[in-house]
This record gives structure tokens, sequence and C-alpha cells, in this order.
């Protein structure tokens, strides 16, 4: 599982991004998601990487 925890606003970004943290569930500078680490997930990560923080979590 990840924790997936956003810390830059995605206001000022492309409509792209945007678009990815909302379908990564997060909408609040501080909120933090819990999500199953496939590939899918990941690649999402990537593309908002400069406004995410990530920490694996074993569960």
């Amino acid at each position: 599982m990840l924790k997936v925890t956003l810390i830059k606003s995605p206001i000022a970004s492309l409509p792209k991004h945007k678009a990815t943290v909302a379908a990564l569930g997060l909408r609040k500078v501080g909120q933090t998601v819990t999500k199953p680490d496939n590939a899918a997930i990941r690649g999402q990560i990537f593309a908002v990487k400069h406004m995410v923080k990530v920490e694996e979590v074993n569960e």
C-alpha cells in the first residue's frame, strides 16, 4: 500500500495534472489517501510527483 499526501496546490498546474490529483482522491493540501501499490497508481504518482509525497505502508 502507498500513502499519498498532497503537499502542493494544483491550482496553477496543467489541467491534466489537476485531473490526476483528483483521480487520486486528493482535494486539499495536506490530505492523505492510501492506495494499492500497482503500476497504474505508480504512473499517476509519477505524473504529479512534484505535488505529492509518497510513503510505503506495510499492512
